[in-house]
């Protein structure tokens, strides 16, 4: 980011905030002040950046420090001034409407989340409260629709990806979109964006109104992964561990492409609830795909499935090599048992009421390098809590390579520590490793890759 073009404008919502009560006109001129205009300030940030080879929330809130944006009030809602905010998301001094779209979107997710916290029907201490506050959350988006029968599938993938499994990605959504099947990812670049395009084509060959191309994030991973322009619902949750649990209740099936170690954690974070003895019987498709040149990264990470959580964990889960059509046929097969499913027990269609989430899985894990050293990774823990470690291991990764926070930590304090069983730890280093020299833990053409982890076993 070396040349620099910036741009002053006022901005004003359409199609979201426009008809306003004083008092939410109020509460959102109040997010001015504090904590939650500093959360917005930084997500409006990313959203402008839409497009942007960046992959480092530190580098991006560094180039852009003269950056504001202030929220007003007007007759009939807010409005929001921005200053030194990047030239590209603007086309003749307009904003592109679909980062209007998300900027509002942000701001309405930032607003409820920090008024929310202060309710007293709001009970984060437990399991059944805190998939309560999920269920709000995406309510006061307008994410979930009653009565449509299952159809959203949700991607999961890396944003730092081969030309190859870009183009695969997309041909996947293409036969998703053909079956008129919707999808739900992590909103960013890379495999967050190769299936919506795939689909937006599907589903105008299918002649399909309403395509419905959802993006769930959280703060400390949108400044590192920009929403990308296909998103036409986009819904930030507060923290990873909310994102996590919103992907699985709202999607009806899951496609895994290959990514690094933020798309480990989240297959991880599946397995582990899928492992659970509750869940046992509960249909869930779940498909790892990849172009034929990714089939030795498929293989590595199947492997390594089942060197740390067996054989039960890794027929959780079916595994197709370069066949979009396939990988597509079994989704819609997966849909069909999964409104069966639901249908027999009255769950609802648009909330996956009845997948048990166990409380480890719910609450944020911080990445503190004594927290991160003191993961429990061992043989002898049950399948869905070893995973459940496993998955917050990938998650400290994660901050350390992208997180502003993490990175600082790492600047500060040095690599973090992960400890365990030798016969996990092997496996895990030589994944990671992998990962390094495939170019899957940052975006290609940067400086090469400094690990912010070491293993120990």
């Amino acid at each position: 980011m070396t040349q620099r073009h910036v741009i002053n404008a006022s901005v004003s919502p359409k199609g979201s905030l426009e008809t306003l009560s004083q008092r939410e006109v109020q509460q959102l001129s109040e997010v001015g002040a504090g904590r939650a205009h500093k959360l917005f300030r930084q997500c409006a940030l990313a959203i402008l950046n839409t497009g942007a080879r960046i992959d480092n929330a530190k580098t991006i809130l560094e180039a852009y420090a003269d950056f504001e944006v202030e929220i007003l009030q007007q007759d009939r809602g807010v409005r929001l001034e921005l200053i030194n905010a990047p030239a590209d998301a603007f086309v003749d001094g307009e904003m592109i409407a679909s980062t209007r779209e998300m900027l509002f979107s942000a701001l309405r997710d930032i607003v409820y989340t920090e008024s929310e916290l202060g309710s007293a029907r709001i009970d984060l201490s437990t399991s059944q409260g805190i998939t309560d506050y999920v269920f709000h959350l995406l309510r006061n988006a307008r994410t979930l629709r009653p009565g449509v029968e299952p159809n959203m599938v949700v991607c999961w993938g890396g944003h730092s990806i081969s030309l190859e499994e870009y183009k695969y990605s997309k041909r996947v959504g293409h036969e998703l979109g053909l079956r008129s099947l919707h999808v739900c990812t992590g909103c960013g670049p890379g495999v967050m964006k190769g299936p919506m395009k795939g689909a937006a084509i599907g589903h105008a060959k299918q002649r399909l109104v309403g395509s419905r191309f959802l993006g769930l994030t959280e703060p400390g991973i949108i400044a590192a992964e920009a929403p990308n322009p296909i998103v036409n619902e986009l819904v930030i949750l507060p923290d990873i561990e909310k994102r996590l649990e919103a992907f699985v209740r709202v999607g009806h099936g899951i496609i895994i492409f290959p990514g690094g170690v933020g798309t480990a954690e989240e297959f991880l974070y599946l397995l582990g609830i899928l492992l659970h003895p509750a869940n046992r019987e509960l249909p869930f498709p779940v498909v790892l795909t990849g172009p034929r040149e990714a089939a030795p990264y498929l293989q590595q990470l199947h492997a390594f499935v089942g060197a740390a959580l067996g054989e039960d964990a890794q027929n959780r889960y079916q595994v197709v090599i370069d066949d979009p059509s396939e990988v597509a046929r079994q989704m819609a097969e997966g849909m069909r048992e999964v409104r069966r499913f639901r249908r027999e027990r009255n769950d609802a269609f648009h909330f996956n009421w009845l997948l048990k989430i166990d409380e480890s899985f719910q609450h944020p894990f911080d990445p503190t390098h004594e927290n991160m050293a003191n993961l429990q990774l061992r043989r002898g823990l049950p399948a869905h809590e070893l995973a459940a470690n496993l998955r917050r291991a990938f998650s400290g990764i994660v901050a350390g390579n992208v997180k502003d926070k993490g990175i600082r930590r790492i600047e500060q304090y040095g690599r973090y520590e992960i400890h365990g069983d030798a016969c996990i730890m092997q496996p895990l280093d030589e994944l990671l490793q992998a990962f390094v020299e495939q170019h899957r833990m940052k975006l290609p053409g940067g400086a090469a890759y400094e690990p912010c982890y070491r293993v120990i076993s």
